[in-house]
This record gives structure tokens, C-alpha cells and sequence, in this order.
């Protein structure tokens, strides 16, 4: 516990001086002011995270964290559990969809198992576990106060081994039968938003499903009574391995200066886990998309993110933020190579 503390205690604000900065030299760019719109805004969030007027494309990586859930044998998921441990070794071999993206925008891709039901023995699975899945959150907490520390150092570990390697943007993903039912429990308990108004159809499930799903979730936060002042009760209670790891990469990054590209609606809660034990997290988080998932939106307004796509996406793996990386490039490569006023000789009239 003490070392998660004294990481959340080095997290320093993004500095937005370098923002000012940086909109000042896209100004001077041979273009209309703010013609680029949110492509000038990412630019100058990126620069306030690395405190630098002109951070540089680098290296990039996707950590997919991946679990299984004990409130999956409620009947809350149209998939039944192993699909968990089959997708993991999916991603292993590479026929996934985020192999597919992360391939397609160039990004290394980092898959840890934190604790699916059987362990996936393969090459490229990092090994992680915190047990083998969560206890179901109808009965008692999820997990113990321990492994929730634990999955929150381990995922800090994790972010920086990858910013010593180079890594100059995470994203962040996950995989877990159950998930979304954890992860609207944890926006519940942390906003008050009833379970019915955050919780959606998840894998596609029909509305006597998503029925289960809201009881499900009604009970456990009754049940648990979950002290949303303390986000590692919260998450101990209501939450999964994947998330606390998760969690953990986003307290990793920003005590390094790195951004993180969030996926959709468990990472963006896992996102927010991090944001509740250190608010000044807050300001390295992007949000990749908007999913389809109700609760997602109730996680961007409690972390003031604007997503970058709205893609009708709900897959979850990380392949939103695979499809946002290429974007956070193209305004990096705007800042670096784009001719100013002055050096194309073009007039200037101040607009």
C-alpha cells in the first residue's frame, strides 16, 4: 500500500503552459486559426502531459488486461465464461480484431492474463494473476482490499517497464466475461446514477438479460455497501482483476509523464478508479470513443473527457484506442512538419 500511495503521490498536474505554447506555434501554421480543429486540441493536451511544446511521435503500445467475473454465473452476458481464456488466446495467436488494428496503426500490443478462470499458458500472455476470476459481487466483495492493491501496483509496473522500453502512449483495453455488470456497478457506487441508467446491453443481450444485470448490480451495492469516498473499497467490492490492473497502468503512466488513450466503457471505469485515488490523473487521460454502452457517458462526464471517435463501437479489446492512435500521430506530425506563415512565405492576416 505504501508504494501505491507514493505513486499517486507523484502525480503532478499537466502543466498547460505548454499548451499555450503549442496552440501558439499551430497558429503560426500556414492555415486558418483553429482550422484543425480537435486535431489542435489533442496536440496540445499531449503537450501538456509531456511538457514539451513539441512532443514527438514515438513508440506506442495497447496493454489488454483480461479476467473473469463470478457475477457471470447470474446469466448476465450472452457468452459463457471461457470465452474469456478463448479470446486471450485469440489475442495470443493474433486473429483478434485489436491484433488486426494494432497491427494496422503499428502499436505493440501487451496482453496479461490477471486472472481468467483457467489460466491461458502462450506465448505473449503476460502472467499477472490475482486468482482465478473475481468472487460473484452478489454475495461479498468481488475481491479482497489486498488484491485490489495488488492489481493496482501490478498494472503500475507494467506502465513503467513500457515507458523505460520508449513507450510514449498507452492505451488501454480488456477482456472479461461479466465486465460490463462490474463496470456499471463501480460508475453506480462511485456517481449515485441508478444501476437502470447505466446499465446496457453489454454483449448484445436481450432486455430479460439486462434485467438480471441491474438487479444483479442493485443487490451487490446494497449488499456491499461501498464507501464511494474510497476508491479502493469500491473497487475491492464491485470491480475485476482487468480493472485494477488497468487502473494501475493509468497511475503508472502519469507519475511518468505519459498520456493514455482510454477504450470504451471498462477501461474509461478503470480510468476513473485511477482519477478517484489521484485526481490529477485526470488530465494524461484521452478518450479514445464513445460507446454504445449508456454508462459510458456518465464516465466521461465524471472525467471531463471528450471522446475523439464516435464509431458506434462496444467490442471493448482496446480497438477503439488502436483507431484513435493514428490520430493523436497526424496532429503530433501537424506540429512537427506543417510550414509556418513566415517559412512558406504565405501572408498572414491574424484569422
Amino acid at each position: 500500500m505504501d508504494d501505491l500511495l507514493a505513486v499517486c503521490a507523484q502525480i503532478d498536474p499537466v502543466d498547460e503552459s505548454w499548451a499555450v505554447e503549442t496552440q501558439r506555434l499551430l497558429d503560426a501554421k500556414t492555415k486558418p486559426r483553429r482550422s484543425l480543429g480537435r486535431l489542435e486540441d489533442l496536440a496540445c493536451q499531449i503537450a501538456a502531459i509531456r511538457r514539451t511544446p513539441t512532443p514527438e511521435v514515438g513508440d506506442k503500445a495497447i496493454v489488454v488486461m483480461a479476467a473473469d467475473h463470478g457475477v457471470a454465473t447470474a446469466g448476465v452476458s450472452a457468452y459463457p465464461q471461457e470465452v474469456t481464456g478463448q479470446m486471450v488466446l485469440n489475442f495470443a495467436r493474433g486473429g483478434a480484431a485489436i491484433n488486426v488494428l494494432a497491427r494496422h496503426a503499428g502499436v505493440r500490443l501487451v496482453v496479461v492474463d490477471m486472472g481468467i478462470r483457467e489460466p491461458v499458458e502462450a506465448d505473449g500472455v503476460l502472467q499477472r494473476r490475482l486468482g482465478p476470476g473475481t468472487a460473484d459481487f452478489r454475495r461479498g466483495a468481488a475481491m479482497t482490499r489486498e488484491q485490489a492493491e495488488e492489481g493496482l501496483v501490478s498494472g503500475i509496473a507494467i506502465a513503467r517497464e513500457l515507458v523505460d522500453e520508449g513507450i510514449s502512449l498507452i492505451g488501454i483495453g480488456e477482456m472479461g466475461i461479466g465486465n460490463t455488470t462490474s463496470s456499471s456497478a463501480l460508475i453506480s457506487a462511485f456517481t449515485g446514477t441508478p444501476p437502470k441508467e447505466v446499465t446496457g446491453t453489454g454483449t448484445g443481450v436481450d432486455e430479460e438479460t439486462r434485467g438480471r444485470k441491474i438487479e444483479a448490480i442493485r443487490h451487490a451495492i446494497e449488499h456491499n455497501r461501498p464507501d464511494p469516498a474510497d476508491a479502493i473499497d469500491v473497487l475491492a467490492k464491485l470491480g475485476g482483476f482487468e480493472i485494477a490492473g488497468l487502473a494501475g497502468v493509468v497511475l503508472g503512466a502519469a507519475s511518468r509523464h505519459i498520456p493514455v488513450l482510454a477504450d470504451g466503457f471498462i477501461a474509461s471505469v478503470a480510468a476513473l478508479v485511477a482519477v478517484r485515488l489521484a485526481p490529477a490523473a485526470k488530465g494524461y487521460v484521452i478518450a479514445s470513443h464513445r460507446s454504445t454502452e449508456p454508462g459510458h457517458q456518465a464516465v466521461l462526464v465524471a472525467l471531463g473527457a471528450r471522446p475523439v471517435l464516435d464509431l458506434e463501437l462496444r467490442l471493448g479489446e482496446g480497438t477503439g484506442a488502436a483507431l484513435a492512435m493514428p490520430l493523436i500521430d497526424a496532429a503530433l506530425r501537424i506540429l512537427a512538419e506543417m510550414a509556418s506563415f513566415e517559412d512558406a512565405g504565405v501572408t498572414d492576416t491574424g484569422h
